[in-house]
């Protein structure tokens, strides 16, 4: 070819090239495959070549669990006042809170290298060891009580919550379980009852700890997918009615559970301030006091021995008080963008054909999403109080173990949605 012909071919090329490559981001934006195949020559130039995992992701979860970082200490700094903590060091919870997330983060970097086929061939191992767990933390002397429930096992330098394991085995469970009943999907009894009766033990265990909350998200991951998955709307929303009434039935004939629910619906009556409504009128007055930007970080009023377990369930009304109303929302948007964010990838994967990889990925958008609603809620007022934990910010090891180990597994899932858009293998 003569050199003219060069100097005109090489300029198209690239063009050809960077259109190509455009085209590949945009369809990586909107959670679609790219059908083309992959022409190694590009990458050579650069011109084609992606990320190799979703970085936007990854810095949503970096700055969620910083904030958590410095809002547990905000919230915890004066606990060694009280005569419960008194030999604790004011910085006690901030050293195990930030041991906790790097040790979560180095399992998480090794989580992320294993393949989505070794997630869903030993899906069914990880539910039996969740199921076992939860049944040896009933065991009287094994399991350890903590406000009047046995939910955490002793492990040295934590004490572990089997209740967060089922969460994530039941993310895997259900998704190999569409995948392996796909062909019988329409069929009622054949597609919903083997999980009916496994969601079923597993509310049975968390109920004798007692853990609601955490049955409620575990039910809600199951019938996500269930639904996800393709089950008959119709019968979706037959599980819906018949766990509601469930519900009920437990509420009916559990004198706590029902207390809870009239403190709930009227907070301020005295009857209920000083008692079972004390945390929620004192999270609702933290609220009030933060206005729209707050006292200033560190300056809550409410974390000096008013607002019960500041650091843990009710976090969000210590940054509402500290940060106000900008930093609330803030929060928000951050948990709707990474919940967004998850399901997207999910449905990429179902696009790529990975039906076990996008159902996971979008357990996990479920999971974080409904349990971030929950605890917000119950920080707001708008829901009963339930001892449920802002996923990646509240103070807890094993929750936030577990929290890690899921975001890798998504990261996992975009990796290896990323290599076969670019005709590679997963």
């Amino acid at each position: 070819m003569s050199a003219a012909a060069n100097r005109i071919a090489n300029p198209l090329s690239r063009l050809r090239a960077a259109w190509q490559h455009w085209r590949e981001a945009a369809a990586l934006r909107r959670g679609l495959p790219v059908r083309d195949s992959f022409d190694p020559r590009r990458s050579q130039h650069g011109l084609a070549v992606m990320s190799g995992f979703d970085q936007a992701l990854v810095a949503v979860v970096g700055a969620i669990v910083t904030l958590g970082i410095v809002m547990v200490y905000s919230a915890s700094v004066a606990l060694p006042e009280s005569p419960k903590y008194a030999n604790y060091a004011h910085t006690h919870f901030l050293v195990r809170h930030a041991m906790f997330v790097v040790i979560a983060f180095v399992i998480a970097l090794a989580v992320v290298q294993l393949p989505l086929s070794f997630w869903e061939k030993h899906a069914s191992t990880i539910f039996v060891v969740a199921l076992v767990l939860l049944v040896i933390v009933l065991i009287p002397g094994i399991g350890k009580v903590v406000n009047r429930s046995r939910r955490w096992l002793p492990m040295g330098v934590l004490n572990f919550q089997p209740s967060e394991l089922a969460k994530l085995a039941m993310v895997l469970y259900a998704a190999g379980y569409m995948v392996r009943k796909m062909d019988v999907k329409e069929r009622f009894f054949k597609a919903v009852w083997p999980m009916a009766v496994a969601t079923g033990v597993i509310g049975l265990l968390l109920l004798r700890q007692p853990d609601m909350g955490a049955f409620i998200v575990i039910a809600t991951i199951a019938m996500g997918i269930l639904f996800l998955g393709g089950v008959n709307a119709r019968m979706f929303f037959l599980i819906a009615a018949i766990m509601l009434a469930t519900l009920g039935l437990i509420l009916a004939f559990d004198e706590v559970r029902s207390e809870r629910i009239l403190a709930y619906l009227d907070p301020w009556n005295p009857k209920h301030e000083r008692d079972k409504a004390w945390q929620l009128t004192n999270s609702l007055i933290a609220f009030g006091l933060g206005s729209v930007f707050g006292q200033g970080l560190g300056s809550s009023v409410e974390k000096l021995h008013y607002l019960p377990e500041a650091h843990t369930d009710f976090l969000l009304a210590i940054v509402g008080e500290e940060l106000g109303f900008v930093g609330v929302a803030l929060v928000v948007v951050a948990y709707f963008w990474l919940t967004r964010r998850m399901v997207a990838i999910g449905r990429q994967a179902i696009a790529l054909d990975r039906v076990f990889a996008g159902l996971a990925a979008q357990g996990v958008a479920i999971w974080f999403g409904f349990q971030a609603f929950i605890n917000m809620g119950v920080n707001l007022g708008v829901l009963p109080t339930k001892g449920l934990t802002l996923p990646l910010m509240s103070y807890g090891g094993s929750a936030i173990l577990m929290n890690f180990v899921a975001v890798a597994l998504v990261v996992r899932v975009d990796i290896e949605n990323r290599r076969l858009m670019r005709g590679g293998r997963a």
